[in-house]
């Protein structure tokens, strides 16, 4: 966990049960509280103008969403919406402010997080503009591989489908399709009943 749920409570905080598909927020919304996953998975996505979906991130239990909107006057750039069975824990940005100038030690935390975050966030755009799918692939998983605490061969199961992983990337799902099972020729992922672990 990035902040410990016995002080987030300490502060006010609360948990709330989400359901697949349940919207945490929507892209304009203004932020008004930190959140954390207890558990499940959440993914920040963003509808294009002719309306497909671009998945900007897939985040999991431990992570919290979005919270550098706090520290800005800025409305959210994305919508953040459960993907399974979730459960996430909510703090009002006054008591999170509270927290954070009367826990040093956290807020360096928090820095430290956000700085990492970007630092990928920056390598998956550069690979994202390539022109060659499994460069992009592989950026998109190195991204979220990066959240995953065991660094062993093929130990990190990607949570997201073939289709997701297009919308990840901006490429067509067949093309998806096509460059895992290449990489996996190439010893780069593993395919275990239909999941992609790298």
């Amino acid at each position: 966990m990035l902040i410990s749920e016995e002080l987030l409570e300490s502060y006010g905080a609360e948990t709330e049960t989400l359901h697949p598909g349940d919207v945490i927020f929507n892209e304009g919304d203004t932020p008004r509280q930190y959140y954390q996953i207890k558990e499940g998975r959440i993914k920040l996505n963003h509808f294009d103008e002719d309306g497909r979906e671009l998945i900007l991130a897939v985040l999991h239990a431990g992570l919290s969403v979005c919270e550098l909107m706090l520290f800005i006057d800025k409305t959210y750039p994305v919508n953040a919406v459960a993907m399974k069975p979730t459960e996430i824990i909510k703090l009002p940005t006054g008591n999170f402010t509270r927290l954070l100038d009367e826990n040093p030690d956290i807020s360096k935390d928090i820095n430290r997080f956000l700085s990492e975050r970007l630092y990928f966030k920056f390598i998956m755009l550069q690979n994202n503009t390539s022109l060659r799918p499994e460069v992009r692939i592989k950026g998109a998983l190195d991204y979220h591989r990066s959240f995953s605490h065991n660094p062993g061969p093929f130990s990190f199961e990607v949570p997201f489908t073939r289709q997701q992983l297009a919308s990840i990337t901006g490429l067509r799902v067949e093309t998806v399709v096509r460059t895992v099972k290449k990489l996996e020729q190439e010893n780069y992922l593993k395919i275990i009943d239909r999941k992609i672990y790298v």
